[in-house]
């Protein structure tokens, strides 16, 4: 790429399939309320989690690209698909730091759980590529249930975070985790922090919760302040969310998922 290294003054880059890594994207509003933020969401190819990871490379790829070419001083992967197809090669192809959403969340897992026992809950891609068990063999004793939610990403796009048909489709998506016996589970898709209500009455407060958006946005900083890169002082900050779809719908479902701060949404050419 022909970019140059960011510098203190340029935004956070944040690439992700589409919506889920709003909550991403939150966590670091929350975590940094100092920085510039450019979202991309690939809406038109989303989701990701039923594609091929050749695919998911591919359209990922291109996002990142489109990125760098903005002048951001990082790129945050807030896709568990994309970080799990992708993130060799964006380590190796871009001049900024860039972090992702799997290795902090399974470095929180582990040093959550008493038993050892660990779950991830995730889309098709993320657990066919088996990088959470990757991430989680280097600690060593950790014993991991992975399962596919593929619907729960259909519910959330709709609105849907409650309610009967949701709470059956929960029910039959965790009962192998809790047959497992996890006392710790990873929300391994950015989509799914906006169920954590519903997570915690299927699997009882006994069951710790770990966010991929949460521990993302963790690493953001602790790898911005390493770099002294990160804005610490106060100053108005501004938000930019690209998108390869509809620049209406975006917005309609950015900020119903996650508030009325999704706003300047542009058109990615």
């Amino acid at each position: 790429m022909s970019a140059t290294v960011g510098g203190p003054e340029q935004a956070i880059g944040i690439f992700d399939s589409g919506f889920g890594g709003l909550t991403v994207a939150r966590a670091i509003m929350d975590q940094l309320p100092y920085e510039d933020i450019i979202y991309v969401g690939d809406s038109a190819r989303a989701p990701y989690g039923e594609k091929t990871v050749a695919e998911v490379r591919e359209f990922a790829l291109e996002c990142l690209d489109a990125l760098v070419e903005q002048g951001v001083k990082m790129l945050v992967v807030a896709c568990n698909s994309a970080s799990a197809a992708v993130m060799a090669d964006a380590r190796e192809r871009y001049p900024v730091p860039v972090v992702e959403v799997i290795r902090p969340a399974a470095r929180r897992a582990a040093g959550a759980t008493r038993s050892g026992q660990v779950g991830v809950i995730c889309t098709e891609a993320t657990a066919t590529s088996g990088a959470y068990g990757d991430a989680l063999a280097v600690v060593g004793g950790v014993r991991l249930t992975t399962q596919a939610c593929p619907r729960f990403v259909e519910f959330v796009e709709n609105g849907i975070t409650g309610g009967a048909e949701l709470l059956e489709v929960a029910r039959g998506y965790l009962a192998p985790v809790q047959a497992a016996g996890v006392d710790t589970l990873i929300l391994g898709c950015t989509h799914y922090p906006l169920l954590t209500g519903i997570l915690s009455y299927v699997l009882g407060d006994e069951v710790t919760l770990v966010s991929s958006a949460e521990e993302c946005a963790k690493q953001t900083w602790a790898t911005l302040t390493e770099l002294d890169l990160l804005h610490t002082s106060p100053r108005e900050t501004h938000h930019r969310f690209l998108t390869t779809g509809s620049v209406d719908q975006f917005q309609i479902l950015g900020q119903r998922l996650v508030g009325d701060w999704i706003t300047d949404v542009a058109q990615l050419t």
